[in-house]
């Protein structure tokens, strides 16, 4: 799935013509050495989409490697070494970094809220709000970063929402139509808001529920009324400073948005050594 990610992106930059700054300053048998450099403290991830980049851009492009996805990064500290032609490395930098960074500032923001909440019992996982196109790589980037993979699409899972049961007439009509519907293999969750919604979704035997924007307090209620009979899944309103709070309701999982539509880019550059 990387190659045609890439090689999209590629094409993107390159136009109708190709780099026309590079191919004018640098001359076409000039070789270089270069780094990826952290600039920022976070954790890898992506590294195989930028190599990709150098590797579609100019299969002569040679790369040694520092340090795989995963590992916590430290300002200074050198990724891998790109050589070779350099009018191929300077022409596929910026596809490369852009994967990088944003693949990394999703991976760090995952495990930072990943190590807010060690010693609870919650598991952090993504959502469907991903960026167009980006979704398989984003939920790579939240696994490398410690946390986990909520349904990748509408057709892995059946989670049923507010305006489904508004169109179904009711909770117990949209799960009766989804077990209608769907295989005995397809997990059915259902989103609450309110203990009420809660009480109807127990006597309905779902797999899991999403309690949806409840403070702490609610969300210790909702656990307790489950009693382990379902998944139990938080979602709405958690940030770093209210995921710890969250966490010790004792919900099963947190889902979270931000960590893909807007987490903040890891800072990392192409250094010319050479």
């Amino acid at each position: 799935m990387i190659e045609p990610l890439v090689r999209a992106t590629l094409l993107e930059d390159l136009g109708r013509a190709g780099d026309i700054t590079t191919d004018a300053v640098v001359p076409a048998d000039a070789r270089t050495t270069t780094a990826l450099v952290a600039r920022k403290p976070g954790v890898l991830a992506g590294l195989d989409f930028a190599l990709t980049a150098f590797r579609l851009i100019d299969p002569a492009i040679t790369v040694h490697v520092e340090r795989p996805d995963g590992s916590r990064l430290a300002p200074g500290d050198v990724i891998a070494t790109i050589s070779g032609p350099a009018r191929g490395i300077l022409t596929a930098e910026r596809t490369a970094l852009n994967f990088l960074c944003h693949l990394s500032g999703v991976a760090s923001a995952t495990r930072g809220v990943v190590d807010a909440i060690a010693g609870h019992k919650a598991a952090v996982v993504c959502t469907r709000k991903t960026m167009p196109g980006l979704r398989a790589a984003q939920k790579y980037a939240v696994r490398v970063g410690g946390g986990s993979n909520h349904r990748f699409g509408l057709d892995d899972a059946v989670l049923i929402k507010d305006n489904h049961v508004a169109i179904a007439g009711g909770i117990r009509a949209a799960v009766e139509r989804v077990r209608a519907g769907v295989g005995h293999m397809v997990k059915i969750e259902l989103e609450v808001d309110t203990l009420a919604q809660l009480e109807q979704a127990l006597a309905l035997r779902l797999d899991a529920v999403l309690l949806d924007n409840m403070d702490p307090t609610m969300l210790r209620q909702a656990i307790g009324m489950v009693d382990g009979r379902m998944i139990t899944e938080a979602s709405g309103g958690i940030r770093p400073d209210t995921a710890v709070a969250i966490a010790a309701s004792g919900v099963d999982l947190m889902s979270i948005g931000w960590l893909t539509h807007s987490a903040q880019v890891l800072d990392i550059g192409l250094d010319h050594l050479g």
